[in-house]
C-alpha cells in the first residue's frame, strides 16, 4: 500500500512528511463547531484515492454520539476555554 515511499528520494520524503504534518496540524487546530465536521481533506492526503461514504447514524443516535463526544472533552480537557459563540454557516 505504501510502496510509493520506497521510490521517493530523501528530499521527496521530507516534502511528503511536511505536507502530511501540515494536514494533521490543520485537523488538530479545528476548534469550536469545526470539531463536528466531516474531514475528507485529511483523508485526501493519502496517495490511495477513495471517497468513503460514511454510514450516518439516525438523528437520535447521532445526537447521543455528539453529547458523548462533548462529555469526553469535559473529562479529558476540563480546563479548555469555553465559548457560547453560535454556529454560523
Amino acid at each position: 500500500m505504501d510502496e510509493d515511499l520506497d521510490k521517493m528520494t530523501r528530499e521527496q520524503l521530507i516534502a511528503e512528511a511536511k505536507r502530511l504534518r501540515q494536514g494533521i496540524r490543520e485537523h488538530r487546530d479545528c476548534s469550536g463547531h469545526d470539531l463536528c465536521w466531516h474531514h475528507p481533506a485529511l483523508w485526501a492526503l493519502l496517495p490511495d484515492k477513495s471517497d468513503p461514504v460514511p454510514v450516518v447514524p439516525e438523528w437520535p443516535e447521532f445526537i447521543r454520539g455528539c453529547i458523548k463526544y462533548r462529555q469526553s472533552l469535559d473529562e479529558q480537557m476540563p480546563s479548555a476555554p469555553r465559548t457560547d459563540e453560535p454556529y454560523d454557516e
